[in-house]
């Protein structure tokens, strides 16, 4: 059994939390840290995004967390660095997740095997199509890292069989159509979706993509296996950077003092800090909904 799917049915009868951060927002520095503190906060799987400049399936609030990292200078390279240090502090499982432009442009089987040599189990590709992910696919386990598929309320029955019969790690049962984003209603076929999903794979269903409070949380822990979250947690991310001395800057990524560019003027270890106790703290309430 992989270490995704352990991890996740080491939970017994209570849910995975699965939170989702971007390496590299608003610094990698400060990306490392705010990964330690969700996982000191219960997380059991992290998806770790790799920012890109054009996120189909992201809604603004992820959006705005890509941009940030990408002007404080991300690269593939370094959320392989992130993922190893990670890797160094934490048994749990850690799942990347990219698009499928920067993954062809870095070259399939050079990006798992970096991806596995960092430490990473997963992957999750949201604009792969099912039917044209089987090299990818392939590439993916020469490596040992699981490529893990969505599955939509638009999917179909036929479609879900297909796609659950060729997954690895979990499958991802996307809540709601549409980017992500905090939603005050999930979609109601959810329950039925995990249902189909379930009768075609003996792996953990988890269930993502506008999931925002506790109590969303735990109504999904009713009947998946897993609960992903990720625009909630950046937007208090974004919220406890905008009381960050200077953060225009850090917001937008403007040049700093003397022209120095962002990446070279990491926020304050103090601030760091507080960043983490506020996304940690929002972490360590939907873990405990999960119950």
């Amino acid at each position: 059994m992989e270490r995704i799917e352990r991890v996740i049915r080491g939970c017994g009868k209570r849910a995975a939390f699965i939170p989702f951060l971007n390496a590299g927002d608003p610094t990698l520095e400060a990306s490392f840290e705010l990964f330690r503190g969700v996982l000191a906060a219960g997380a059991d799987v992290v998806e770790i995004g790799l920012p890109y400049s054009d996120p189909l399936a992201d809604g603004p609030v992820i959006q705005a967390s890509a941009l940030r990292s990408l002007r404080a200078g991300f690269s593939l390279p370094k959320a392989f660095d992130l993922t190893r240090q990670l890797r160094d502090v934490t048994d749990k499982a850690l799942v990347l997740f990219t698009y499928v432009n920067p993954l062809l442009q870095y070259g399939p089987d050079r990006f798992f095997r970096d991806a596995a040599a960092a430490g990473a189990d997963g992957a999750i590709v949201p604009d792969l199509p099912f039917e044209e992910s089987g090299p990818v696919r392939q590439a993916a386990d020469r490596h040992g890292v699981a490529l893990i598929p969505l599955v939509t309320p638009t999917s179909g029955r036929d479609r879900i069989a297909r796609i659950c019969e060729a997954a690895r790690g979990f499958v991802y049962c996307v809540s709601s159509l549409g980017v992500t984003g905090e939603r005050a209603l999930l979609s109601e076929r959810v329950r039925e979706m995990v249902a189909e999903a379930r009768s075609h794979t003996r792996l953990p269903v988890a269930v993502g993509f506008g999931v925002s409070t506790p109590a969303q949380a735990a109504d999904i822990a009713g009947y998946a296996d897993g609960v992903i979250v990720g625009s909630a947690l950046i937007r208090r991310l974004e919220d406890a950077l905008a009381a960050v001395p200077g953060a225009t800057r850090v917001l937008t990524g403007a040049s700093g003092d003397a022209g120095m560019p962002l990446a070279d003027q990491p926020v304050a270890a103090a601030e760091v800090s507080r960043l983490v106790t506020v996304v940690a703290g929002f972490a360590r309430e939907l873990n405990d909904a999960l119950v």
